[in-house]
């Protein structure tokens, strides 16, 4: 029998790709702060945890997919988490943390003989449907190995590897963000004058996206921002990318204006 596979946050990305998991053939066990989360899943399969810890099995592999550092944290060193997880325990993160987080969380794994693997993911919900999601990842190369095949069954069309070292994944997550998040605001200003002009934005998108700018974020974000299906301000997930960013900036000494005026903006935006 395979091994039941530990998944915790059941969010909009989590969800469908615990479902992946189950199409997959992997028993899991699923937990979420909201256990009405986890019903469609259970529903299929899916056995609920109470607890985080009720997850974990001695010698596993456990899946998270929070919002911070902290959400992480919290239950790294809920009672009994690391104690279950155990020698030759693989809890692979798949949350968008600090490299500096990262790294602590790594080493409270390692004090207790267990693998600690970053595995942050670039893409939507509806990506993760299509099995088209993009994830860096690094730690371990044994704990990888182990993990490879479940990312790919979660719906990776490519996993590019970082090495062993802590925080290079996040650091690429990092990056990756705060170029997604540029590149959006700009369309969003740009499409802006151009309806505000007296102009439809659709035929520019699709001429640009064609020539210039001929990028799956240029041309996804493009469509959806000249459909008014979207638009820059919906979302917390930006102002809190954007503040990692500006914090491991600050961090390495290294001066990140786009990125303060970004999140400036944001900022503005959302309150």
């Amino acid at each position: 029998m395979a091994e039941t596979i530990g998944f915790i946050g059941l969010g909009n990305l989590g969800s469908p790709m615990a479902a992946n998991l189950l199409e997959a053939g992997h028993p899991l066990a699923i937990y979420n702060r909201t256990a009405s989360k986890a019903d469609a899943l259970v529903a299929r399969g899916a056995t609920r945890a109470n607890r985080a810890v009720d997850t974990v099995t001695t010698g596993g592999i456990v899946v998270s997919l929070l919002w911070d550092d902290a959400s992480v944290e919290s239950i790294v060193t809920s009672d009994g988490f690391l104690d279950r997880l155990g020698p030759g325990g693989v809890h692979v993160s798949m949350s968008t943390l600090s490299p500096e987080g990262s790294k602590r969380l790594a080493a409270m794994h390692a004090r207790h003989g267990s693998l600690f693997v970053e595995a942050p993911i670039f893409g939507r919900p509806e990506a993760a449907v299509a099995r088209t999601l993009w994830i860096a990842c690094a730690g371990p190369a044994p704990a990888k190995a182990r993990a490879r095949p479940l990312l790919e069954a979660m719906g990776a069309q490519g996993v590019y590897d970082f090495g062993e070292d802590i925080g290079a994944a996040t650091m690429v997550k990092l990056a990756g963000n705060f170029l997604i998040i540029s590149a959006a605001s700009s369309l969003a200003e740009a499409l802006s004058l151009v309806r505000r002009s007296g102009f439809d934005p659709r035929p520019v998108v699709e001429m640009l996206t064609q020539t210039l700018f001929p990028a799956p974020i240029y041309q996804t974000y493009g469509r959806m921002l000249a459909q008014g299906a979207v638009t820059t301000g919906q979302s917390d997930i930006p102002v809190k990318d954007l503040g990692l960013f500006q914090k491991t900036a600050e961090q390495a000494q290294f001066p990140a204006p786009i990125s303060r005026l970004l999140l400036d903006l944001r900022e503005r935006q959302s309150s």
